[in-house]
């Protein structure tokens, strides 16, 4: 379905960005992948899950604080594979604490990285997908786009505006065949959603499982995380032609999180 089509996943070398790679090398699109830690081992996963449609990959490790590495990650995009033609922004990090208490460089970080990066990299990708008249931004937003929880002020923040960012897109190419809608998950058991559980079961003083049902229990109805493959399907169908009026969407995939 994707086949011929070029996607530049930001923080894709693990958890949701990774599932959302894989899930669009399935329908044959290359894959540009971007993040920290491990490459070779989520390069594969993607390679052979493309593997049928002989998907290609590439990979730039911008640091989606800064500009003028967003800037060259994507003319690498374009040099290698011509252009981008679906963008999934989804690099984000988080910290926990009472506004207060927050440390301004985190919420620079933050801001810099979960709302900014979006921006530099949908103004250099627009002009490239409005040019072929076809193109696909999907911005991984978060049930926290959609609702508030306490101690976190900038991920909320941010995510809002990752909302915001999104209406704004989808109302400038609304006559295009370009689209831009959001995914805003609930609890996804990624290694940042872990980090969470792990400091739970310390301060509760109960086992990893305990610590999930507490997580889960406070928030999300159905009492299951959300998978990254699932999340994937859901990019997959943003990218289909059945969704070619889908736009500016902010789709919950939370559990019944939002539901309340």
């Amino acid at each position: 379905m994707l086949q011929g089509k070029t996607a530049l996943v930001t923080g894709s070398t693990s958890g949701i960005g990774l599932g959302i790679a894989k899930a669009l090398a399935r329908q044959g699109a290359h894959i540009v992948l971007n993040g920290f830690g491990d490459v070779d081992g989520p390069r594969g996963e993607i390679e052979q899950a493309g593997k049928a449609h002989g998907v290609r990959t590439g990979y730039h490790g911008a640091d989606m604080s800064r500009p003028a590495e967003i800037e060259a990650m994507m003319q690498y995009a374009a040099k290698e594979f011509g252009r981008v033609d679906i963008l999934v922004n989804n690099a984000g990090i988080q910290h926990v604490s009472a506004v207060q208490d927050f440390p301004v460089e985190r919420w620079d970080a933050i801001i810099a990285i979960n709302l900014s990066s979006a921006f530099h990299t949908s103004r250099l990708a627009l002009p490239g997908m409005l040019a072929n008249n076809w193109g696909r931004i999907i911005n991984v937003a978060s049930v926290h786009g959609l609702v508030a929880s306490a101690q976190k002020s900038a991920y909320v923040a941010a995510k809002h505006g990752i909302i915001g960012l999104t209406k704004v897109t989808a109302l400038e190419t609304a006559q295009t065949g370009v689209t831009c809608n959001a995914i805003c998950p609930g609890w996804v058991l990624t290694p940042l959603v872990q980090k969470q559980v792990d400091a739970k079961a310390a301060e509760a003083g109960v086992s990893n499982e305990e610590a999930k049902k507490l997580l889960l229990g406070e928030k999300e109805p159905s009492m299951q995380f959300t998978t990254p493959d699932e999340l994937g399907e859901l990019a997959v169908f943003f990218c289909s032609a059945a969704a070619n009026n889908v736009r500016g969407a902010a789709w919950n995939m939370d559990g019944g999180w939002t539901a309340q």
